[in-house]
């Protein structure tokens, strides 16, 4: 295709696949809380465990993340901040943890499809067609600004995304790292398309593993809870009453 051609077709599968995920209720979203399991792996593909988890985003950016049975560790960020709940008390999340948690971000299918779609310097392509997990899929590449790389698979029939994979050019090491995404299982919650089953891989290696149990839209989340202060306030309750069980 010549490239006004091709950019055209792209964009087309995009609003395709917004309007399948539930197109104004899924553009809509500003909060989001979901529940589940998740698996992590070691560096040789093995399982090396599995948690409970809670999880809450408030747009643009901030999420709190609950792991264990009764959330005894918790990661906030929020912004340029963040902090982090375990047995010990309430610590700064470092620089370097910020900064990986805003680039994850900015690498989010859901915030792209949401949020950045109008941004200035996005390219558009298609990347023809293909099977991918026995599915017939189209891809679809958009390139930002900053030489991110969207890939995403489309799948022909439902026009859910099954898999996308996310390159850019590591700043240290100088070589492309890619970060794959699949997604399955969709379920409809409040008219939106959820995938209840997502897996990460990144350069090859798989990172974990998520099974939704559920998810809630639009719940108007307080910004109190992606505060420290509500990690302080859940430590002066749990965390002593933890250390009086134990004496």
């Amino acid at each position: 295709m010549l490239p006004d051609e091709s950019a055209a077709k792209a964009r087309q599968l995009v609003d395709q696949m917004i309007a399948a995920l539930g197109g104004p209720a899924y553009l809509g979203v500003r909060d989001v809380t979901c529940e589940g399991r998740i698996s992590f792996f070691g560096h040789a593909g093995d399982l090396t465990g599995y948690e409970i988890f809670h999880d809450y985003w408030k747009s643009p950016d901030k999420n709190r993340s609950e792991h264990g049975k009764k959330g005894i560790i918790v990661d906030i960020y929020n912004g340029s901040h963040g902090w982090t709940l375990d047995k010990g008390g309430v610590t700064e999340l470092s620089e370097d943890q910020i900064q990986d948690f805003q680039e994850q971000t900015k690498r989010n299918l859901n915030q792209l499809l949401r949020f950045r779609l109008k941004e200035e310097g996005l390219v558009f392509r298609y990347g023809g067609n293909d099977v991918v997990d026995l599915r017939q899929v189209d891809w679809v590449e958009i390139a930002d600004r900053d030489r991110r790389t969207f890939r995403i698979a489309v799948d022909r029939s439902t026009h859910f995304p099954v898999r996308s994979v996310v390159s850019m050019r590591n700043a240290e090491t100088r070589e492309i790292d890619d970060v794959l995404n699949y997604y399955s299982d969709y379920h409809s919650e409040s008219g939106i398309q959820t995938p209840f089953q997502v897996t990460r891989e990144r350069n090859d290696r798989k990172l974990f593993q998520a099974f939704f149990t559920g998810c809630k839209y639009n719940t108007n989340l307080s910004d109190d809870l992606f505060s420290r202060a509500s990690l302080e306030n859940r430590y002066s309750t749990s965390g002593k009453k933890n250390k009086r069980d134990k004496q």
